[in-house]
Order: structure tokens, then sequence, then C-alpha cells
């Protein structure tokens, strides 16, 4: 039988506290599992680093957070941070394993009937060659639009924490992922950003028509199960699940959140 002490814990990093749409889907699968979810809220948002100082910081932190933590996995919460650094990551911590998450362009490429496919992402995303090659490896057969939103992430941050948005504000980031084009119109929307799924309903009320948001919360899931030990005779720890922000002081909404999810702030 495996004891509470021999297994390590899963680490989910993200940029902010989108990554919790991850946390909540592996947790429902790995119960016996300690998490440890890291929030790089002094950084936020990565959308708009420049490319190398955000590989560097990424990498950075990372020595620090296996040295501390010694997970038995990573899971990159982030489209962003696993696009730019996750070859990087991989390369410099070969001991370790890492699921990402990348935009769900080929199960979209796989579901669509139109042929017409948006992908929402932040700017970061989109600019990456990365997503460029998940276009031309899986959708080379479908209109595949890009929309980088600047504002979108930080918009979800606040929705996340309670606050109010407009729905002319949120409206304005969502319709440029509809396209009409030779009568048929956007049947799937990527969410490329793990902050988006929180604002589903929200999106799915101010669309212009149905359309199937696809959140890659659960796939991620579903891989990082499949490379963690399986220990289905132990129970979850005593010890709590923790979160940790770079800021150090995240605010008490976000704290509030926090405890929502059942997650000790350290």
């Amino acid at each position: 039988m495996t004891t509470e002490s021999e297994l390590k814990p899963v680490l989910v990093f993200d940029s902010g506290i989108g990554g919790l749409t991850v946390l909540r889907e592996v947790r429902v699968l790995m119960p016996e599992r300690r998490f440890v979810y890291i929030a790089d809220d002094a950084a936020f948002p990565y959308g708009s680093w420049e490319e190398e100082a955000l590989k560097a910081r990424i990498l950075s932190l990372f020595d620090e957070l296996l040295q501390t933590h010694r997970p038995e996995v990573c899971v990159i919460a982030c489209n962003t941070a696993f696009t730019l650094a996750g070859a990087a990551l991989r390369e410099k911590f070969p001991q370790m394993t890492f699921v990402g998450t990348v935009p769900a362009i080929k199960p979209a490429a796989e579901r669509t009937r139109s042929g017409l496919v948006s992908v929402l992402a932040t700017p970061g995303t989109v600019k990456r060659a990365y997503t460029r090659d998940l276009i031309q490896s899986f959708a080379s057969q479908c209109h595949v639009r890009l929309v980088g939103s600047e504002n979108l992430a930080r918009m979800a941050e606040s929705y996340i924490r309670g606050e109010a948005l407009s729905d002319e504000s949120v409206r304005d980031e969502i319709l440029p992922c509809f396209v009409e084009k030779d009568g048929s119109k956007t049947d799937i929307v990527v969410l490329a950003c793990t902050h988006y799924p929180f604002m589903a309903n929200l999106f799915r009320r101010l669309a212009p028509w149905p359309v199937d948001w696809l959140d890659p919360a659960e796939a991620i899931a579903r891989q990082a199960r499949r490379l963690v030990p399986a220990a289905d005779d132990t129970d979850h720890p005593d010890a709590p699940d923790v979160a940790l922000f770079t800021s150090g002081a995240p605010d008490f909404p976000t704290r509030r959140l926090m405890q929502g999810f059942g997650l000790s702030i350290r």
C-alpha cells in the first residue's frame, strides 16, 4: 500500500488565477494527491511580455519551485507560458514531467462542421510559432481565425473575483471570433487561455449565434492522470492543498476565491 508520505504533490502553474479551471479537473481525477497551485501574479498578464524576458523568468521560477516542492508532475495551466517555454522547461529539467496547455486546435478541427474555427487567446499565444504549427499540422483544411485579446485575461480575473463587467465590453472582445464565409458560420471557438472558461456562460449569452466553446481543461487533466502513478488505495493527505502567489500579497477577493477552492494561501 502507498502511504501518504510517499506521494509527491502535483504542481499547477499559471500566470494568475485562470489555472483554477485546470486544477478543478485534475483534482477530480487525482483525489489521492496533494496540490500546490502557483500563481505568477507579480508578472500578470503574460501576453504583454517580451518573449525572451518571459522565458527567462519562467525558467528561473521553476529552478526554485522544483527544489522547494519536489512535485511528481508539473501542469503548466497557461497557454502563453507553455507555448513559449515548454520545450525549454523540458530541456532544463529532464527529470521532471511537464504537462502542457496548448490551444485545442486539433479537437476543434475534428469537431467542426462548418470548417470555420476561431481561437480566442492572448496576444502572446496568437503570435507564437507553436500555435501556427498546430494549425498547419491539424487544421490545414479549416479556416482558422486567431483572435488575440489584449484585455480579456484581465477582465476574466476581475470577473472571477466577482467584479462586474459590462456586456458591451465583453462582447467587443469576442465578436472578432464570429466569421461568416460562403454561407457558413464559425461553429467552434477554442478557449486558448485558461482564464476564459470561467466566462463561458457569459460568452454564450453574448454570442451572436451559438457555438461550441472548447475548453481543454478536461483533456489536460486526463493527460496528467495518465502520467502520474496511480495510488487508488490512498486517501487525500491531511495536509491542505496550497496556493502561492509570486506577489506575496493577493487581494481579499482573490484570497476568498482560493478558500472557496479549498486552497490554503502560503
